[in-house]
């Protein structure tokens, strides 16, 4: 499902994210990434989704060697993805529905299917009372929710959070937790990164542990 074999990732001046990382994660399975700040997890996430490339190794997704890919096939790629961002990218000139409805538009879903969708998402995450609300009116953790609304409505294969529960108090982190342990046990890949311990508290998901760019374990 997941391939990372010898990656390194070093940026404009110099800075090296990623040193000889190499790991799977296989179809199904849930794994948390984690490590201090600046130790690559957001960079490993952003290798997989072809936002940044690697500049040594390769990086497999459904067998696809995605940092090769030319760039009107990475449309395709991020459709079996769902990408949670760290810093939310939510669109406050839109209410919540059609904040989950964007990533159907662009991809030319049918309107009747897109509505459907859309609703269907939002009530996984308890969120469909509050449909026609601005996300500026919802509190950090229903704008969390909102986020996840937004990444499974297209039924992704693949699910990439990043930092998911990083500015929410307990209650609101343990409400995530259980959205994507559900999401886990329909069959769904998920790849968690986080540098909470306490998220990782009862569970048997494998962990990653980066620490300046190396993977530890």
């Amino acid at each position: 499902m997941i391939k990372f074999d010898q990656v390194n990732k070093r940026y404009p001046g110099g800075y090296q994210a990623l040193k000889n990382v190499s790991f799977e994660i296989a179809e199904g399975e849930m794994v948390f990434l984690t490590g201090h700040s600046g130790a690559g997890k957001s960079t490993l996430l952003k290798l997989i989704a072809a936002i940044e490339r690697p500049n040594l190794g390769s990086v497999l997704v459904n067998h696809q060697n995605v940092g090769v890919l030319k760039s009107r096939a990475l449309p395709f790629l991020r459709r079996n993805l769902g990408i949670i961002f760290q810093d939310h990218k939510l669109l406050f000139d839109r209410n919540v529905f059609d904040n989950v409805m964007l990533p159907l538009q662009i991809c030319g879903f049918d309107y009747r299917e897109s509505h459907k969708r859309v609703r269907a998402a939002l009530d996984k995450v308890g969120l469909l009372k509050r449909e026609k609300s601005n996300p500026i009116a919802l509190s950090g953790g229903e704008q969390q929710r909102l986020c996840i609304a937004r990444a499974i409505v297209n039924r992704p294969s693949i699910l990439l959070a990043d930092e998911p529960t990083g500015n929410l108090d307990t209650e609101y982190a343990q409400e995530i937790m259980a959205i994507f342990k559900s999401f886990h046990q329909v069959g769904v890949t998920l790849l968690i990164s986080t540098h909470d311990e306490s998220v990782l508290q009862n569970t048997n998901a494998r962990v990653l542990a980066l620490k300046q760019g190396e993977l530890q374990a």
